[in-house]
């Protein structure tokens, strides 16, 4: 049998759990504080549900479920190939939380602002930095179509990432809408927009001149992809630049200036706002604004969401606007785990070593040191003391005590 986790999955150490644990209790406290409320949902979903979702390149990383005795014999002998699964695993928290808002919003206050915190699954193909099971921190306001919402969740979100110690961040913003609008402008037709999109958002990666090759060898129309790239190559691209293209009274662009604006405001110049117009995000779902937040230290984003105001209504047939964002913690706990981080005014913590008949008062003498440290007891070893003690200083321990033979705590260095 094989002792190593599945490819793409992780088993964590002790001072691991520690810090995961610190980071996930400090952004949920952060979350609460500004009202949110926690909420659980299943790992498992509908397979319809999912595969109607509009989950974009997440649809093709869904873990199926096979349907269970006679139904997947049935399938089988029937060769019913598409219809061996009833279920998969959760790829994101964004469509469990659409079905749980329908199923159970006569309960809830709407606008109802949630906080969820779990484990998803994709089929990735395993990388650094790509997992088969991660966390994702997440908070959305469902019910209100009110541009607040998105001030409010990246006001909180930053926040989190600050109490974190991820300092150094820029928030990045754009509208699938005015996106859209600008492209139909500039000479795109709609059923191209999804295809435009996926190479626009390889700018950063490709350059201008990388953009318009791939867009020439998709066979869009060369004054389109002319008119785009001139727009491009006027970075960084201005809301003011596009309303020459969309016009002066586009809506889009009011909500985009009006969140930038009310976002300055609150931060107090922490962090710069900044509107992309090659920010795309991969979800299908989203209808909206869509942000993301880039470390400038760490290269890469640690946060991102949007408005997706069309996903609950899959569920109940009413259109019901949505927003959320969502923090990558696994991104977090690896730059902050590669950089040293330590979990700030944490007790320290020291292992008391006992024999064998003095559990009773040793365990005294460590509720005497819990006062001020977390203890943990270990019965001496019959052999190899050091190194053993060695494994405990390796294993996150900050000293240790020898009970009835030592006067005081044994720090290491």
């Amino acid at each position: 049998m094989k002792t190593t986790p599945v490819k793409g999955t992780n088993d964590y150490l002790p001072e691991e759990v520690e810090l995961r644990d610190y980071l996930q209790n400090s952004i949920l406290k952060t979350y609460q504080s500004y009202g949110f409320q926690r909420i659980t949902t299943p790992i498992l979903e509908d397979i319809e549900n999912l595969d109607k979702s509009e989950g974009g390149e997440n649809l093709n990383l869904i873990f199926k479920v096979l349907k269970r005795g006679d139904k997947l014999t049935k399938a089988l002998n029937n060769s019913q190939y598409d219809k061996l699964s009833d279920l998969g695993m959760r790829y994101d928290l964004t469509l469990p939380l659409s079905r749980y808002f329908a199923n159970n919003r006569a309960k809830l206050v709407t606008p109802f602002k949630c906080i969820q915190m779990d484990k998803v699954y994709r089929a990735e193909r395993p990388q650094k930095g790509r997992l088969r099971e991660f966390v994702q921190c997440d908070i959305d306001i469902l019910g209100s179509s009110s541009v607040n919402c998105e001030i409010e969740l990246i006001n909180t979100t930053t926040k989190a990432l600050f109490n974190i110690g991820i300092n150094n961040i820029k928030v990045k913003i754009n509208d699938r809408s005015l996106l859209n609008n600008v492209l139909v402008n500039t000479g795109f037709e709609e059923k191209d927009l999804a295809s435009v999109c996926i190479t626009l958002d390889k700018l950063d990666k490709v350059g201008v001149d990388g953009v318009k090759e791939e867009l020439a060898a998709k066979e869009f129309s060369q004054n389109a992809i002319d008119r785009l790239s001139e727009l491009l190559a006027k970075q960084p691209v201005t809301l003011d630049a596009v309303k020459e293209i969309c016009g002066e009274d586009n809506e889009a662009v009011t909500r985009l200036e009006y969140i930038i604006a009310s976002v300055n405001e609150l931060s107090g110049g922490a962090f710069d706002i900044v509107y992309d117009i090659t920010l795309v995000r991969g979800q299908g779902y989203y209808t909206g604004t869509v942000f993301e937040v880039e470390s400038t230290e760490f290269r890469g984003a640690v946060a991102g969401g949007g408005r997706y105001d069309n996903l609950i209504g899959k569920f109940i047939n009413e259109k019901i606007p949505a927003v959320g964002f969502s923090i990558g913690f696994e991104r977090i706990f690896s730059i902050l785990t590669d950089n040293g981080y330590t979990i700030p005014d944490s007790k320290k913590r020291v292992a008391l070593i006992y024999d064998a008949d003095s559990f009773a008062e040793a365990n005294k003498k460590a509720d005497e040191f819990r006062k001020d440290y977390n203890v943990v007891m270990y019965e001496r070893p019959k052999k190899n003391l050091g190194k053993f003690i060695d494994k405990l200083e390796g294993q996150g321990c900050n000293g240790f005590y020898t009970f009835n033979q030592s006067e005081d705590i044994k720090w290491f260095e």
